[in-house]
């Protein structure tokens, strides 16, 4: 079913700013760990020519069609400067923080960053996490779905804003079984609601 969402290949996360240090596992077993990656790379041609095309490499430096400096996309998010922290550091906000848990109404959420529609209304449930949660983006190119290992022994799929390569969260396979199976959990802050109704 994840198959519907736009996906890039990655062998490691975007470069962060933050040093190896701050990563809490002895530096020879990094290295021993980039060794390993670097020689199934080397050994799968498929796998090291989708890592080396310009869509993949787009993806690691995350860029998107909106292409923004930091100093850029801190002044367009200034209104909330934790959202520059979220959709372009990567960083989590705290459960139950985002009004949009409680959002009801008809509409649609689309990213904070950019404004591209991501999410309908009607994709949204509850799953008492305390992140705004959703069964499916609103279009199969709406979201672009990358391998997460910044966390080294729990690999996860982070999802971002295809149009500004922003971070809105992760997606589980732990949704709802009668419908995908699928839980976009989303950073509120990453989110802005339109309502279906608004002039």
């Amino acid at each position: 079913r994840r198959g519907a969402a736009v996906r890039a290949r990655a062998s490691a996360d975007a470069p962060r700013d933050e040093p190896l240090d701050a990563v809490s596992m002895p530096r020879r077993r990094l290295i021993n760990l980039a060794a390993a990656t670097t020689a199934f790379v080397a050994t799968q041609p498929a796998l090291a020519g989708e890592f080396g095309s310009d869509a993949a490499m787009a993806v690691m430096r995350r860029e998107g069609k909106v292409k923004l400096s930091d100093a850029e996309w801190k002044e367009k998010l200034k209104d909330d400067p934790y959202a520059f922290e979220v959709l372009r550091k990567e960083a989590t906000e705290r459960p139950f923080s985002s009004p949009l848990n409680s959002e009801k109404r008809v509409g649609t959420f689309v990213c904070a960053g950019c404004g591209e529609p991501l999410f309908a209304s009607g994709a949204k449930y509850d799953s008492g996490t305390g992140w705004p949660s959703f069964v499916e983006p609103i279009s199969a190119k709406a979201v672009t779905e990358v391998p997460d290992y910044s966390i080294v022994f729990l690999p996860r799929t982070e999802v971002r804003c295809a149009n500004c390569q922003g971070h809105l969260g992760h997606v589980f396979d732990d949704g709802p079984r009668d419908r995908t199976g699928l839980r976009y959990c989303m950073n509120g802050v990453s989110l802005k609601f339109r309502p279906a109704d608004a002039a």
